[in-house]
């Protein structure tokens, strides 16, 4: 059986709502909070039988490990993964866009990522096992529901899957500060994984070696570097753009 998890928030269990209610174990809730947002999210989760008890600000602050709960956690049953890496790929019918992020260990960071992953429409994100953050429920927070969207996959060895992308003529381009060509000077309308690198740090030398080829982000102002959630926006959109293109 699927281990028991905690989400909190209005969209990150909104969307578990929508998608997947059966898997809810219950809902609580702080009855002081009467907005227009609120009732509306009550109905919701009795329209779909859902349990739910209510809980004021500290003990969801409890529960959920933080005070940004909104006024609402859940605690529910942790989603089966769908695909594995290559299964996913198998059942693609458009190029694959991916986001390959390396030492994203911050929560915040990684909920940002699937969120602009889940807007600009990437087929998943791939982290390694180590020096990276899982799927928590602070991440589910900020991801605003792109975690339930977004297949993440964390595999054992970065370098060994980006060979294996490779070796399905899937382009690998890395982010580099130093790169000698921009984000706009290459074609990301096929199959492409985007690679990061967290902020400061930027990617591993051995991920970088292993790239096909490194870009840079013009930066005209002050400042050296964005942070990888941005960065990772930046990138993602203008694939989406050339590929919107006619």
């Amino acid at each position: 059986m699927s281990s028991a998890k905690v989400l909190f928030g209005f969209h990150a269990v909104g969307v578990r709502l929508k998608t997947a209610p059966e898997s809810i174990t219950e809902i609580y809730f702080d009855p002081t909070r009467r907005d227009a947002r609120m009732r509306q999210f009550i109905e919701r989760a009795r329209e779909s039988n859902v349990r739910l008890i209510e809980a004021d600000g500290l003990r969801l602050a409890r529960l959920a490990g933080s005070h940004g709960h909104q006024g609402v956690a859940a605690r529910v049953q942790a989603l089966a993964p769908t695909h594995s890496l290559d299964e996913l790929l198998d059942q693609l019918t458009a190029p694959p866009l991916l986001l390959v992020l390396d030492g994203v260990t911050d929560p915040h960071n990684l909920g940002a990522c699937l969120r602009v992953a889940d807007g600009a429409g990437a087929h998943a994100v791939i982290a390694p096992k180590d020096h990276a953050v899982g799927l928590n429920a602070t991440v589910a927070k900020v991801a605003s529901g792109a975690a339930e969207t977004v297949p993440y996959f964390m595999v054992t060895n970065l370098a060994r899957t980006l060979g294996e992308l490779k070796e399905r003529n899937i382009w690998c381009i890395g982010t580099s500060d130093d790169a000698p060509k921009t984000l706009y000077q290459v074609d990301l309308k096929g199959p492409t994984a985007l690679v990061l690198g967290a902020e400061g740090q930027g990617m591993r030398q051995l991920t970088r070696k292993t790239c096909d080829e490194l870009v840079s982000i013009p930066m005209k102002g002050g400042v050296e570097s964005l942070n990888v959630s941005v960065a990772s926006g930046v990138c993602l959109y203008e694939a989406l753009r050339q590929r919107s293109l006619p």
